[in-house]
């Protein structure tokens, strides 16, 4: 993770772009006609076709922006807990990596960078070394209530930029007394650039960022087998995450114990471009159920795209690095969308937790 000084500049830079983005609904709509004449003999003028405007993409969804992005990443810890649904934002997050937490719950670490949330994101939950870990491989800045001893120490040994409600960034976050805590703590856009700026973290990126490599041609078709529905059980079977490829949307809706999820701010079920199945190394560490998930070197993993599924490999080239997926030497390539990324543990891993196919 790099460490960073101030930089004015592209502080004001990151929140006008944020504060942008969050206003760009309200905006009116502008265009580039020139006005009507009021002459009636005007001939109609035929102008050449406009030049193509400049093509940018979101590094982690590629998808089209209106320009680059220049923003570091948030990562929010989400809580998971069945009170907590539906959570507010996660259908705004350029991915998203779901992972337990402590028990049988998991939780969710959303990441935004291209597209900030009109609304609330939330409800917002504590930390972990590895939801660290993570966060550092994409250079984001953390933003959490609370966490676990190891995760704080790790926070102030490498004084890593972190938004914690606790102890160091309340002023930035809401309760929402409509629910009851700890399932209740809300922030937005807004609030966290507000609070970066605070804090004097730099928000805007140093050098490239981090991507993935996506399909050239979109109306490519993936290979693998027919996997139109997909069920994952993490840990117990009172928890199950289902996706059912919807042909129309070209996306795997998500679903859990049966039920969409959805996300509070607009009421859409979650959907993703890209779904996938990675199995990691857990160990438990206390009477808690608090874990360790090692996230480093390679493993078994299967993607979801287009109502197919194949088997690929999850990589980590080094310390710091995203995990990537391979087939072979070269990348897989992603379709263009929020990809959702689910890590289970290795044993009994994909072959018993994971289940897929085609029909009803």
């Amino acid at each position: 993770m790099k460490k960073y000084g101030k930089s004015l500049t592209a502080l004001t830079l990151a929140a006008v772009l944020l504060a942008a983005c969050s206003k760009a609904a309200d905006a009116p709509v502008t265009t580039n006609l020139p006005p009507a004449t009021s002459s009636p003999s005007a001939a109609p003028t035929v102008s050449p076709a406009p030049s193509a405007a400049p093509a940018f993409t979101a590094p982690l969804t590629g998808e089209a922006v209106q320009g680059p992005v220049v923003a570091r990443p948030y990562l929010v810890m989400i809580n998971n807990h069945s009170k907590a649904r539906p959570q507010s934002g996660l259908g705004s997050a350029d991915l998203f990596y779901e992972v337990l937490a402590e028990g049988e719950v998991t939780r969710i670490l959303a990441v935004f960078q291209s597209k900030p949330p009109e609304g609330a994101i939330g409800p917002v939950r504590s930390i972990r070394p590895y939801f660290i870990d993570l966060g550092k491989s994409l250079d984001a800045i953390l933003i959490h209530a609370g966490g676990s001893p190891d995760g704080y120490a790790q926070l102030s040994r490498e004084k890593l930029d972190h938004m914690d409600e606790i102890s160091n960034a309340g002023s930035y976050f809401w309760r929402d007394k409509s629910r009851k805590a700890p399932h209740n703590l809300y922030t937005n856009a807004e609030k966290l650039a507000a609070g970066a700026g605070k804090k004097g973290f730099e928000t805007a990126l140093q050098g490239e960022p981090s991507s993935y490599s996506f399909v050239s041609l979109d109306s490519a078709e993936p290979a693998g087998q027919p996997a139109d529905k997909l069920d994952v059980t993490f840990l117990l079977q009172s928890y199950q995450v289902s996706y059912r490829y919807d042909a129309g949307q070209e996306r795997y809706l998500r679903s859990i114990n049966g039920e969409p999820h959805t996300d509070l701010n607009d009421g859409k079920q979650l959907a993703a471009a890209n779904v996938i199945v990675m199995e990691a190394p857990h160990k438990v560490l206390d009477n808690v159920g608090r874990r360790s998930v090692d996230l480093s070197g390679s493993g078994k993993a299967k993607l979801f795209q287009r109502g197919k599924g194949r088997e690929v490999e999850w990589r980590r080239s080094a310390v710091g690095e995203p995990i990537r997926f391979y087939e072979g030497a070269a990348e897989a390539p992603f379709y263009p969308g929020q990809t959702q990324i689910l890590i289970i543990p290795e044993k009994p891993g994909i072959a018993e937790r994971l289940h897929y196919g085609s029909g009803a």
